[in-house]
């Protein structure tokens, strides 16, 4: 089947999975959706060929499948598919966050900017109108303050006439679209960063919220509640855990606990637990940002201080610098409140996706489970077992340790840190790995085990326990992202993301070369570019500002013509017309001939000038 007929079949199933679904009360996402039908697609047990063509009794089956699936409530699987669907549309990197809050932020004031631009005031009213158009601009971009304030528009007309007075609007409606938007731009962090020192004074900053001051104490309540919903994730994981492992150690206990589904309870909140630590670190990110501009915003108003003491004029470009550099600073903070806001609205998300638990495993339930049981946390199994790997007893295979291996801790570790040999021989137990024993390389993957015979026995057939791995992959789709086996399924994400996903793969540096490097000009270059050393481009310019000074240039402008644009008219030049007669006439008049005598001097000292006419009479012609 051609790839544009195979999309479009595709397509079209997901269409009617999703009306079904609508039909019994359930709006899924398309992508779920699509998500759900190459995992039952994968899936073995339901016996579909992805190396043949679908018939219609496929599509049929297929499409009851994922409906089914869809529909049940009561299933941890769905709950960590719908988890893993949500996380990846709503989550992405910081830059990205900030790139889309900044392209919003555009978008919203491009009409406000077009109208400021596109303006051709002529008139007073006019002027007024677009004057206040600019405040009104320049309150939007920054975002201190409502433009509907009378106070906070007083204050920041105020700031804006002491470097932009009304009287400049001429100077500004000539320039191109480009410079007026740079200029708005500029304007908008001046106001803003002499709005930030008048605050910080105690002579303005009217409706300017403390930012710095709200970040601290946004960030540790944050982080509070993230830890605390990372705790009853980690210990539902540990719970769970150590139940799977008793059961992994009597088999006659895995037919009554069939029916709980620890397994799938097991991986969601493994699942959660991940999320939650990205989101922490991202937490951790932010107060650390916070915590450094906070000093650079200390520091640039005590610049600022010196700067202004009590001058009643200081140089623009002295101040304008400190003003722009407090504007950016003060962005960076919104940013960072933006961000802090996105990751609490994830974390408070995930929580819906973790209902299964309380349904299937009550205190009472749980407590019947753990009876006799010890719950261990990772740390502790990561302390039981620090028994090396003997490099000796492998002669192909190569291990990997802390104090021999730099970038040791960037590694990017196999099924996410988890013991690869305990997941492929017991029901899917995931028992987190202890990197201090060794890490196995192996065809340029790294993989960890949380026991030293667990290292032995799958260095013996590595590919053995890799394919079970898939295999079981196959049967809980779940685990194609919870254990990043994105490359063995790469039907399941897009090209541009397979790119992000090599991306991350960092390879140890075993040895590394260095060097040193010293700059060729240490002191600034000193060149006068004005220098000329030809003397006759000198007696050029020489003789074009001798001539300069001989022009005149004259103008006349008047206090209503200066703002208008300059007219021109077009007209049709003047034709020569002549006629033609049969006969030739014309007529000639003598021409005036007039001789001074006596101009050369004669023998008396007084010359006299005698005026002779000559000219011939008319009738003489």
């Amino acid at each position: 089947m051609p790839p544009t007929q195979a999309e479009s079949v595709i397509k079209n199933i997901i269409r009617e999975i999703g009306q079904e679904c609508a039909a019994h009360g359930e709006i899924v996402p398309e992508t779920l959706v699509a998500f759900m039908v190459k995992a039952v697609v994968l899936d073995p047990s339901n016996g579909f060929n992805t190396d043949r063509t679908l018939t219609k009794s496929d599509v049929q089956k297929l499409v009851k499948l994922c409906v089914n699936r869809l529909l049940d409530s009561k299933n941890p699987s769905l709950d960590t598919i719908k988890m893993q669907v949500y996380f990846d549309m709503n989550y992405t990197s910081r830059e990205e966050f900030l790139e889309e809050h900044h392209r919003v932020i555009e978008s919203r004031l491009s009409s406000v900017s077009r109208e400021i631009t596109d303006s051709r005031a002529c008139v007073r009213e006019e002027l007024e109108s677009l004057y206040r158009k600019i405040v009104s601009y320049v309150l939007l971009r920054s975002g201190l303050g409502s433009p509907t304030d009378i106070k906070i528009v007083r204050e920041a007309t105020a700031a804006l006439q002491s470097v932009f007075p009304q009287t400049e609007l001429g100077t500004f409606l000539t320039l191109s679209k480009k410079d007026k938007e740079r200029q708005l731009k500029e304007l908008t962090m001046i106001v803003t960063g002499i709005r930030l020192f008048n605050r910080d004074c105690g002579k303005g900053g009217e409706g300017i919220d403390d930012l710095p001051a709200i970040l601290q104490e946004a960030i540790p309540a944050t982080t509070q509640h993230v830890d605390s919903q990372l705790e009853v994730v980690q210990e539902q994981a540990y719970r769970y855990t150590a139940i799977l492992e008793k059961v992994a150690k009597n088999p006659l206990m895995s037919q009554e606990l069939q029916p709980y589904m620890l397994r799938e309870a097991l991986y969601n909140v493994r699942q959660c637990e991940i999320f939650l630590q990205v989101i922490l670190s991202d937490i951790i990110t932010c107060a650390q940002e916070v915590e450094m501009m906070i000093k650079q915003l200390e520091a640039q108003l005590e610049q600022l201080k010196l700067t202004v003491k009590s001058k009643t004029a200081v140089p623009t470009s002295q101040v304008f610098p400190i003003f722009i550099a407090l504007s950016n600073l003060w962005t960076s903070f919104q940013d960072e409140t933006v961000l802090i806001s996105i990751l609490s609205n994830l974390t408070t998300h995930l929580e819906p996706f973790l209902g299964a638990h309380d349904l299937f495993f009550p205190e009472k339930v749980m407590q019947v489970l753990l009876d006799g049981v010890t719950v261990k946390t990772d740390v502790c199994r990561i302390k039981e077992h620090i028994d090396k790997v003997n490099v000796a007893d492998f002669k192909k295979l190569e291990w990997l340790f802390p104090e021999t291996t730099a970038n040791f801790d960037k590694l990017l570790i196999q099924y996410r840190g988890f013991c690869a040999y305990t997941f492929a021989t017991t029901d899917g137990l995931l028992l987190p790995g202890n990197p201090s024993i060794g890490i196995l390389k192996y065809k340029d993957k790294y993989y960890t085990f949380n026991t030293r015979d667990a290292a032995y026995s799958f260095a013996e057939n590595p590919e053995n326990y890799i394919d079970i791995i898939r295999e079981k992959a196959k049967r809980n789709a779940e685990l194609i992202q919870l254990l990043e086996l994105h490359q063995q399924f790469e039907s399941l994400i897009q090209y541009s993301q397979m790119k992000e996903v090599d991306k991350r793969y960092i390879k140890p540096i075993t040895k590394c070369e260095t060097g040193t490097q010293t700059d060729t000009h240490l002191l600034p270059p000193t060149i006068v570019r004005s220098y000329e050393w030809n003397e006759w481009e000198l007696r050029r310019k020489a003789i074009k500002l001798a001539n300069l000074r001989r022009k005149v240039t004259h103008s006349v402008q008047t206090d209503h013509s200066h703002m208008r644009r300059e007219n021109c008219s077009q007209v049709y030049p003047s034709k020569d017309v002549g006629t033609q007669s049969m006969r030739e006439g014309s007529s000639r008049v003598p021409r005036p001939q007039i001789y001074i005598a006596g101009l050369r001097g004669g023998q008396t000292k007084t010359t006299y000038g005698v005026k002779v006419n000559l000219t011939r009479a008319v009738d003489e012609t």
